[in-house]
């Protein structure tokens, strides 16, 4: 079979390409190029992050993996797709009030989508898609849809970031890594020779202040607590998430938390630990997986961050669409924008943005 791999210059899509060149498939790298040329962001941007200037330090990785392997690699140009589909995406969100996801709106539509069809507009013939997430891949055969599992390291586990991705990219994709810890695979590089078995994780999205890409100039505010009263000012109401706890500089008896966003009146609500509680929340814009759909009450679990253990919920569909999710047990920093995944044992069954904490 012929397999196309998506190269990000780390340890896990290294592995990949070796590990299908060693089973006997005929391998091809390539790696996709997001940060648009002549683009000048402030600060020390470091380059252990998705979106960075320092994203030559990668290609150059990944062209060396590539070489040591013997197969062919390519550099895929998708950043005005990028810019298009999640920067001015995180722009639009940040400035409704809400805090958006964009490692899920780039797996959907950029690693997934943008990157193979470039592949296949430049000619690039090839079977299958294949990458280092940590999430398996099956197909059911009961119900006639392929499904997203969590990976069996549950510490790296990234289907939460997947659950956007439609039945027919998921029928082209292989990802080798879902049933292996990260530790394992470490070993596995090493034992390959790879000069990326130490290489460190990527951290985050961006490793620099948002204004950056927002490019909002600042704008007073106040921070108010949940009667209304004034207790500080702030730059700007887009400098502050759901659950946020540090770089308000508001004396206080205990530490502060933020509460909730007003974009209208540029306020921040700001209170204790315990009042970031929430027993539920509505979501809408769903992409089912597992489920071709909701169309009654469902007992299954959710996860709000990536880096949680799916809780019990109980799932409502609602007439306009959208899910009330309702948890057993409170959680803290439900935040609008985000998204809200169902799981059933380990199978992705949907995921939702969320509208609205309740």
């Amino acid at each position: 079979m012929k397999f196309l791999v998506g190269m990000s210059g780390g340890v896990d899509s290294s592995v990949v390409a070796t590990m299908l060149k060693n089973a006997g498939h005929e391998v091809i790298g390539a790696t996709m190029s997001i940060w648009e040329k002549g683009t000048t962001f402030h600060g020390n941007l470091t380059a252990d992050a998705c979106f960075s200037p320092h994203e030559e330090q990668d290609i150059e990785a990944a062209k060396a993996i590539c070489q040591k392997l013997n197969i062919p690699y390519y550099v895929l140009d998708c950043a005005a797709r990028y810019k298009q589909m999640v920067l001015d995406n995180f722009k639009s969100e940040y400035k409704a009030g809400r805090t958006p996801n964009p490692c899920v709106m780039c797996n959907s539509y950029i690693k997934f989508e943008a990157l193979p069809q470039e592949a296949k507009a430049q000619g690039i013939e090839f079977d299958k898609f294949a990458t280092g997430h940590y999430a398996r891949i099956d197909f059911n055969a009961q119900t006639g849809r392929y499904e997203i599992r969590r990976g069996a390291d549950q510490h790296k586990d990234q289907s939460y970031f997947l659950y956007r991705l439609t039945q027919a990219q998921l029928s082209k994709i292989e990802m080798p890594l879902g049933v292996y810890t990260k530790k394992k695979v470490r070993e596995m590089a090493s034992e390959f020779g790879l000069a990326v078995s130490d290489k460190p994780d990527s951290q985050d999205f961006y490793s620099g202040n948002i204004n950056d890409i927002l490019q909002n100039a600042p704008q007073v505010g106040n921070f108010v607590n949940r009667a209304g009263k004034v207790l500080g000012q702030h730059q700007g109401y887009w400098n502050y998430t759901i659950g946020q706890r540090r770089g308000m500089g508001i004396a206080a008896e205990r530490p502060l938390y933020v509460l909730a966003i007003n974009k209208d009146s540029n306020e921040v609500v700001v209170g204790f630990e315990e009042e970031c509680e929430r027993s539920g929340l509505v979501a809408e814009n769903w992409h089912w997986s597992a489920l071709e759909g909701l169309d009654k009450p469902l007992e299954c679990e959710a996860k709000i961050r990536s880096s949680q253990q799916p809780t019990a919920v109980k799932a409502v569909p609602q007439s306009d669409g959208s899910v009330q999710v309702t948890f057993y047990a409170k959680q803290k920093a439900i935040a609008p924008g985000q998204s809200v995944v169902l799981y059933q044992k380990d199978v992705v069954l949907g995921g939702g943005i969320i509208k609205t904490a309740i």
